[in-house]
């Protein structure tokens, strides 16, 4: 469904005052009509009270795949206010994979009720899943590939192809009699093929593989510039546990790329955009809190230079410009290194070279911008010095800014700490304070 169509189907449903009957129809008509993705982004775009109105009315076999498409948020307001009976019945017959996506927004003595009515089979897969971190793409891979002892005939294995309804399926998965790894076998060789031979005899060995212990993000980007539709997920002990395909990589990169950018405002991606008042205070209040320490930090070193400032009222009428001019530099410097960092292009071995341009570029910026601010302020205030100490403090704090956009991402990578998450918050307060320090320094100096 399109943007505007989602936004047509919100203003129905909320301005057009339909009644009952009314908007039973109009919701069966988007069932037909689109997929659970789309009713998900509906359903999330719907005020608390009018979300559960349209749940309800939903179909009962589309629920749950549409449950599995929405934020964790949105999603668990509609399982807290389900009873244990309505929980039941949305959650017959859910496979691992499923319950694997849901499991963090199903109350624990639900989840042992849904676990106690799961297929032993099904079991199986969640508790392996369970075995890894859920940062790991062990604990996300679909644990029921198409996967073959290497010694079965062809015709065997055809067989097993028609039946199958995997998607994004071009390989069978090849084990030996303990299900270890073995190879692949690519679909469209074995039409053709003599269909007493075993499939072995086909046997592809060099097939790209995923560590279970992989992070997910990146085992994803390894997918989907795979050129294949599915990579084998393997232990380290060489056990072929499941597989990531293609859909999911893609899925996991886009969910990856919303957490960078959610996460530069201090939020969390999956932060229901209806949620209590309650629960979004506090999760914005806690980075607005170390914001505030952060500007008090500043504000003291500002406090250092008081009997300047006094003397030269000009320096606090430019302060914003020093402390704009270092925060853009720097921002861009950050958000280039933080792309790299998730893309994983940036390594040991090419930090030096990235940090010398990096510092190349806010030489070259920082000269041509002190200039011209230079200039500004020279004639503006009538005070050529004045002009020279703004223009020197622009220059330091532009390389400043370059110096802690790589290095302050990366140090926080190194931590375990999502850069994306705190690295602008750090690297505004060392661009302020060494841009309001070098400034006042240099008025203290220059111009008393």
């Amino acid at each position: 469904m399109p943007e505007n169509d989602v936004q047509n189907a919100v203003e129905e449903l909320l301005t057009n005052n339909l009644d009952t009957s009314a908007q039973q129809a109009f919701i069966e008509k988007l069932e037909h009509e689109t997929s659970p993705v789309d009713m998900a982004l509906l359903l999330e775009s719907l005020p608390f009270l009018e979300r559960l109105e349209t749940w309800a009315q939903i179909s009962a076999d589309i629920k749950l795949p549409i449950l599995v498409e929405m934020r964790a948020d949105a999603g668990e307001s509609i399982v807290d206010s389900l009873t244990h009976a309505e929980l039941l019945t949305l959650f017959t017959d859910i496979d691992a994979n499923t319950l694997v996506e849901l499991q963090d927004i199903i109350p624990d003595h639900h989840l042992e009720t849904v676990l106690a009515k799961m297929d032993e089979t099904q079991l199986s897969h969640y508790s392996a899943a369970q075995q890894f971190n859920d940062d790991e793409v062990g604990h996300w891979c679909d644990h029921q590939p198409l996967v073959v002892p290497a010694k079965t005939k062809i015709k065997v294995v055809l067989r097993l192809i028609r039946r199958s309804s995997s998607s994004h399926c071009n390989v069978v998965f090849l084990v030996d009699n303990r299900g270890n790894w073995q190879g692949v076998v690519r679909i469209n060789q074995l039409f053709g093929a003599d269909p007493l031979l075993r499939v072995a005899e086909l046997i592809e060995e060099d097939y790209l593989t995923l560590s279970a212990n992989e992070d997910v993000y990146i085992a994803a980007d390894k997918v989907a510039q795979s050129n294949e539709s599915a990579l084998p997920v393997i232990t380290t002990g060489g056990l072929l546990i499941g597989r990531l395909d293609i859909g999911a990589a893609y899925k996991l990169q886009a969910e990856h790329a919303e957490s960078q950018i959610m996460a530069t405002a201090g939020l969390d991606e999956n932060e229901d955009l209806f949620s209590p008042v309650r629960k979004s205070a506090k999760n914005r209040a806690i980075w607005l809190g170390i914001n505030l320490l952060t500007a008090f930090l500043a504000s003291w070193f500002i406090g250092m230079f008081e009997a300047t400032i006094q003397q030269v009222v000009a320096l606090a009428v430019l302060m914003p410009v020093v402390a704009s001019m270092g925060g853009i530099a720097g921002s861009q410097t950050l958000t280039l290194i933080v792309r790299g960092l998730a893309l994983g292009h940036i390594s040991m071995a090419n930090m030096k070279p990235l940090l010398f341009k990096e510092l190349k570029v806010a030489i070259l910026n920082g000269i041509l911008w002190s200039l011209v601010i230079g200039l500004v302020t020279g004639y503006w205030f009538d005070d050529v010095m004045l002009g020279i100490v703004i223009g020197l403090a622009i220059v330091a704090n532009i390389i400043t800014a370059a110096l802690a956009g790589v290095l302050v991402p990366v140090a926080l990578d190194k931590m375990k700490i999502d850069p994306a998450l705190s690295g602008s918050v750090i690297l505004t307060t060392v661009t302020d304070i060494i841009g309001f320090v070098v400034f006042l320094g240099l008025g203290t100096i220059l111009l008393l």
